[in-house]
């Protein structure tokens, strides 16, 4: 897409990682190739991806188009909100203080905690035996 119109942004989350391109237009989804309804069959994960919009009053007056790679459904749910958010903001700065308020653009860096050596899980112990 090299329109001129097009807003660019990454989001992330977890091991998620997401390239948001959102051009003014109907409301069409494209992610991967497939719509919102087919990539996302939970309802929780569309409501929660459209909640941007729904929180600007821009619900179906941008065209998304997103490359999702890594992670899974809700990673990349998760990636795929802050992506939309950024890119609001990008084309409208007055839009920030709304999706600040509601923590939509703010990175959600939780992530799965390392295994640590001499455990079964990161912080899951053998059980123990006294004799």
């Amino acid at each position: 897409m090299s329109t001129t119109n097009t807003t660019h942004t990454i989001g992330r989350r977890k091991e998620a990682v997401c390239r948001v391109y959102l051009t003014p237009g109907t409301g069409k989804w494209d992610l991967n190739g497939r719509t919102l309804g087919d990539y996302f069959p939970r309802p929780a994960l569309v409501t929660a991806i459209q909640q941007p919009f729904t929180a600007t009053d821009t619900l179906g007056a941008y065209d998304v188009k997103a490359n999702l790679t890594g992670g899974g459904q809700t990673g990349q749910a998760g990636a795929l909100r802050l992506g939309i958010s950024r890119a609001l903001v990008k084309i409208d700065e007055a839009h920030r203080g709304k999706l600040r308020s509601l923590g939509l653009l703010t990175r959600d860096a939780r992530a799965v905690e390392r295994k640590k050596p001499g455990r079964p899980k990161a912080r899951k112990k053998f059980q123990f035996s006294k004799r």
